[in-house]
């Protein structure tokens, strides 16, 4: 297995140090996978500018984080899903819309399920949605821009958990409250 460097202030290249420096006001801390990507200014450039467009989009804090989880319990992120159902309960999403989108299970407010579902069949279909599966979001009350700006979610979440794949970036203890693994998702279950 390789060891990658998590990096601090200190030891980063220097086009990342300012970044881990905005990371670490953001968060109080430089999470892990910050510090993992902080090897490669161009990676942690691109996570910091996709999250703050991504928080800037259309969609609200609560369905920025439906669809974070959604992806990153798709693709079996254990640090992204922790850290992001962490963000949930800031954010204040309730603890049955946490509980399924952690475990794959259905969000009992049917729009932000219908977010739910139409993120999980992005990522599944690698961007293919049918325009019956485009329109069943519309009709749950999201726009074209809410459509787009999951995408940028996506990508966003695409770029963490495949680094956080090939990295096995441990856990924060911040974090720590909110662990997953993916026996917690239904699909990956069965």
């Amino acid at each position: 297995m390789v060891d990658f460097t998590i990096h601090t202030k200190d030891t980063a290249p220097e086009a990342s140090k300012e970044l881990l420096e905005k990371m670490e006001g953001a968060y109080g801390f430089i999470p892990n996978l910050g510090g993992v990507m902080a090897e490669s200014p161009s990676m942690i450039g691109s996570l910091m500018a996709l999250a703050m467009n991504f928080g800037k989009g259309s969609l609200s804090p609560v369905e920025q984080q439906v669809v974070a989880i959604s992806v990153s319990a798709y693709n079996g992120c254990a640090y992204c899903v922790a850290s992001h159902s962490m963000a949930a309960k800031k954010a204040r999403m309730s603890d049955q819309a946490l509980e399924a989108v952690r475990t794959g299970g259905v969000i009992e407010d049917a729009k932000l399920e219908a977010l739910h579902t139409f993120t999980k069949i992005m990522v599944e279909k690698r961007g293919w949605a049918s325009d019956a599966e485009v329109q069943a979001v519309i009709d749950a009350g999201y726009t074209q821009q809410n459509i787009l700006d999951v995408n940028v979610g996506i990508t966003m979440k695409t770029l963490t958990n495949y680094t956080n794949h090939i990295v096995k970036t441990p856990l924060n203890e911040a974090y720590e409250p909110a662990k997953w693994d993916t026996s917690m998702y239904r699909e990956a279950a069965e």
